[in-house]
């Protein structure tokens, strides 16, 4: 029985980053003696054991053959004769197909040292092809190694076309696709993820509501960058240079969505485009099964994105009312949230990426001048049932235009 070291461990120290984890492929063993090597069993598809020390990932060498449709369409063979190669051949790319012996040998047999040193994505073999995933790990390896100067290789972008063209891109269960779609909105520039996508036909099976946007103008006044899709890009990218967490980031992706469904007629400008948005962004939400919190943020910040830019304008009534939709009152983390997205809205313009935006500045303050109304001292004064919600609201909006009466130049 030998182990070597596989995968992401060994390509990113030749890359000079920290690994996030180990995984190890053992050769020359069977189920049955890594069980008596102490080893726990937890691979359901194919044999994986966890070291009784150290609860590294180790996986018995194996071979698979393409046997249906999709991610989950294949066979595969795990036995003491399978050579360390048959292992890294039906690895995606090859710089994922170096491995590493005990002694601190690297095997490459399919040249990703190569690939690694010319900044190259390159699939292993034709094999590639059969599993579809592999177009959305491309496209988020490409993402997370595009700072180091990474681009995919011709001929692999070429068999990324090739399985969308099949229709095979078409099985992948949503789950699959959310997941590898929120690890790519969470690395440094999310954008390149997308374009990915967008360069193989992929983004217009998996996410036609994103790509429906690319093509279509918006006033240059307001978005120099003038493209709808280029500039939901730079949105999320902009969530990603603030550390905006996920829920921030899909908002990012999906609250322009209604400018693809504005009539010819009426570009560049977009007039109610947050209100068919909201329907597009649900839909979007529902399909790829979302988590609830990135959905219910994506709406809110979808629906309300146009008031929040002109916060300053409104009066004392409405303002109040804008912040309690916000979720100011009752779910402080919500309203920040939506703060995080408006600003990264703001700052995902040509020109604009580093830009003062007022307007969230001065909505946290006026949320602070709303909240020390508080309805515990209205039921103190002896008011009960709805007269304690309806006291409470004017006095808040009482406060709020003593409060913008201070806001004045």
């Amino acid at each position: 029985m030998k182990r070597y070291l596989v995968g992401g461990a060994v390509r990113d120290r030749l890359l000079g980053l920290v690994p996030a984890e180990r995984d190890w492929v053992v050769v020359g063993s069977t189920p049955e003696e890594m069980r008596r090597a102490g080893f726990r069993p937890v691979g359901k598809d194919f044999p994986v054991f966890l070291h009784p020390q150290t609860n590294e990932e180790h996986a018995l060498a194996r071979t698979e053959r393409k046997s249906g449709h999709g991610y989950h369409g294949f066979v595969f063979h795990a036995g003491p004769e399978v050579t360390l190669e048959d292992d890294l051949a039906r690895r995606d790319l090859t710089i994922n197909a170096i491995a590493e012996d005990e002694d601190g040998a690297l095997i490459d047999p399919y040249g990703g040292q190569r690939d690694l040193a010319a900044r190259r994505l390159r699939h292993v073999s034709p094999a590639f092809a059969e599993d579809p995933l592999r177009v959305l790990r491309v496209a988020r390896f490409h993402a997370r190694l595009a700072p180091l100067g990474f681009v995919v290789a011709d001929e692999t972008l070429a068999l990324m076309r090739a399985i969308v063209e099949s229709g095979e891109i078409d099985h992948l269960v949503p789950e699959r696709v959310w997941k590898e779609t929120s690890r790519a909105l969470m690395l440094d520039r999310p954008s390149v993820y997308f374009q990915t996508l967008r360069a193989c036909g992929a983004l217009a099976r998996l996410l036609p509501e994103v790509d429906a946007l690319f093509g279509v103008p918006q006033r240059a006044d307001y978005h120099p960058e003038i493209d709808t899709g280029v500039h939901t890009l730079m949105c999320v990218d902009a969530a990603a240079r603030a550390g905006h967490p996920l829920a921030v980031r899909y908002s990012a992706l999906v609250h322009d969505l209604g400018k693809a469904l504005t009539p010819r007629a009426e570009w560049p400008a977009h007039k109610l485009h947050e209100h068919r948005g909201v329907p597009l962004v649900e839909s979007v939400s529902r399909r790829l099964r979302v988590p609830a919190a990135c959905r219910d943020l994506a709406v809110l910040h979808t629906r309300e994105h146009l008031n929040v830019h002109r916060a300053r304008e409104l009066r004392a009534a409405t303002l109040h009312d804008l912040i309690e939709r916000l979720g100011a009152f009752r779910s402080p983390v919500r309203f920040e949230e939506v703060m995080q997205a408006c600003e990264d809205d703001a700052r995902g313009r040509l020109g604009y990426e580093h830009s003062d935006y007022p307007q969230t500045g001065y909505l946290r303050a006026a949320r602070a001048a709303a909240v020390a109304i508080t309805a515990k001292a209205i039921v103190a004064e002896g008011h009960t049932g709805e007269a304690v919600g309806a006291q409470l609201r004017a006095r808040r909006i009482e406060t709020l235009h003593r409060w913008m009466e201070t806001q004045r130049p």
